[in-house]
């Protein structure tokens, strides 16, 4: 590799490591999960803290529970929307707390404190189309027992969940075998009347603006298996004492939010493409909450919402944030395929005239690959305690070295023999023969390895969007919790498009290495 590329790939990860980090740490960080409801509510959460002049820097769409629970415990985040039946039964495995009290109690060891509750209620439930229901006679969850053909599809989280599928599979006796689906598709995936669809019941939150938009029957849960999702916050111990104003501000929100208006808010977001941030400033100016006031300069400036450039698809492809992603997403790429090149062409170097140690080494490089993206993320999270674009390099990194280390010992084993013998005949070290001889001419395999790499990790770097490293994929998670196609198209097209710019850029560099070795011949 070129000095002067190595160096620009080092900077990057360099300024990727500490700058992101650094401009945190200056800043409220409010964190979210990957549905609808919670982008709403991080964006009013940020609106509200930003008018009591606190710099504040978001974190939405950041995956399920467990991913955001994690950043908080670790200290990425500061606090975000959650729920008491969700805390109770999932992080706490106390299902048996249900007053507020009871759970500030039970937090208060962790470092942790619930406050402010929001005023509403999201709780879970199972729904069907109408049309179903009504033939089916169906009203009650302990009902399904009786339909054993139906089709579940829930969400991968509700299927993961203590008080999701396996509580109530046990609770009603339920027979069925449920697909997995993004809760985000689910409602596609019900089909429209007359038509037999893909599935036939999703679980569902019960502020979800499609259900009365789709006519949909929510099943009574007869047995009181669920318990109440009452919307509250949870947050570090130290937020009220590190930002002071922020937390008044936010505890002003306390019952400033119903049912019918979470729906409303909710719909406006799904059903009428109107961006977060838009719905938050609406809801606070009708609350008569503290006027949203510019932020200073010593504030943070929030990114703008994902698609926010405008409804149609050209103004969400070309929308305000579309720079910003592209420079986030350029970055993780470039330092991840750097940082594989830079482990794995010294170690596939060094075990290439070995079998057994190249046979481990790549071996042990193709089982990574093999590790499902989003688990290894959380695996990174839970070791290095934190979100963001450290966990993302180094999954990013570990993906992109299979093909850099197997095209490294293909291109050596490649050399003809008669050469380096007489390269070794001439007197030449072995580090001179490796350097002159070796390497140069296996230049090509290994190039076309990190062309691999390089084309894989644009894909794979949507991922990073997951856990709040930035990129196009923050436009694809968006879409998928809102399931909006245009914006998941402004998403993956621009990352296409910068996979096909990489594949330009090294097929010229190809043509370029060819023609000056033939001019050297």
């Amino acid at each position: 590799m070129k000095p002067r590329l190595a160096c620009l790939l080092l900077m990057g990860l360099a300024w990727l490591c500490l700058a992101g980090p650094a401009a945190a740490q200056d800043s409220l960080r409010i964190g979210g999960k990957r549905f609808t409801e919670a982008y709403v509510l991080v964006e009013l959460l940020a609106q509200t803290a930003r008018a009591s002049g606190t710099p504040v820097q978001t974190r939405p769409g950041l995956g399920n529970t467990a991913i955001v629970y994690a950043a908080l415990q670790a200290g990425s985040i500061d606090v975000y929307p959650e729920y008491t039946g969700t805390i109770a039964q999932e992080i706490l495995k106390r299902p048996d707390l249900r007053s507020l009290p009871d759970l500030q109690a039970a937090l208060a060891p962790l470092g942790l404190g619930v406050a402010v509750p929001l005023g509403f209620n999201n709780g879970y439930a199972l729904a069907l189309r109408e049309d179903r229901a009504s033939a089916l006679q169906l009203a009650t969850l302990s009902g399904l027992v009786q339909q054993p053909a139906l089709r579940l599809g829930l969400s991968h989280e509700f299927i993961g969940r203590a008080d999701g599928w396996p509580g109530l599979r046990q609770r009603y006796g339920l027979p069925q075998q449920p697909q997995g689906l993004d809760h985000g598709l689910a409602y596609e995936a019900l089909g429209q009347p007359g038509t037999p669809g893909q599935v036939d019941v999703i679980d569902i939150y019960t502020t979800d603006a499609k259900i009365q938009r789709l006519g949909l029957r929510v099943l009574r849960d007869d047995a009181a298996h669920f318990p109440r999702y009452d919307a509250v916050l949870l947050y570090r111990l130290d937020l009220p004492q590190r930002w002071p104003a922020a937390w008044a501000a936010l505890q002003a929100l306390q019952g400033s939010i119903d049912e019918p208006t979470m729906i409303a808010m909710n719909a406006r977001a799904e059903l009428d493409a109107v961006a977060f941030d838009v719905i938050a400033r609406e809801h606070l100016a009708r609350a008569a909450a503290p006027p949203v006031m510019a932020a200073p300069a010593a504030v943070a400036a929030a990114p703008a919402a994902p698609g926010a450039g405008g409804s149609s698809f050209w103004g969400r492809l070309f929308g305000p944030d579309l720079l910003r992603l592209t420079g986030q997403h350029l970055g993780l790429v470039l330092a991840s395929v750097g940082a594989a090149v830079a482990l794995g062409v010294p170690l596939a170097t060094l075990v290439a005239p070995h079998a057994r140690w190249r046979g481990l080494l790549l071996g042990a490089t193709g089982v990574l690959q093999t590790v499902p993206a989003l688990a290894l993320l959380a695996v990174l999270i839970s070791w290095l305690g934190r979100i963001g674009t450290v966990p993302a390099l180094l999954a990013l990194t570990l993906y992109a070295l299979l093909p850099v280390m197997r095209n490294t010992c293909t291109g050596l084993a490649g050399v003809p023999a008669g050469l380096v013998m007489a390269a070794q005949a001439l007197g030449l070290t072995a580090w001179q023969r490796l350097r002159h001889v070796q390497l140069p001419l296996a230049a090509p395999v290994i190039l076309a390895g990190v062309r691999t790499a390089t084309s894989i990790t644009v894909g794979t770097a949507t991922i990073a969007a997951f856990i709040g490293a930035g990129g196009y994929g923050e436009r694809i998670v968006t879409g998928l919790a809102l399931n909006d196609r245009a914006l998941l198209l402004a998403g993956a097209l621009p990352a296409a498009a910068l996979a096909l710019l990489f594949e330009a850029g090294f097929a010229i560099a190809a043509a370029l290495g060819a023609r000056r070795r033939r001019g050297h011949w």
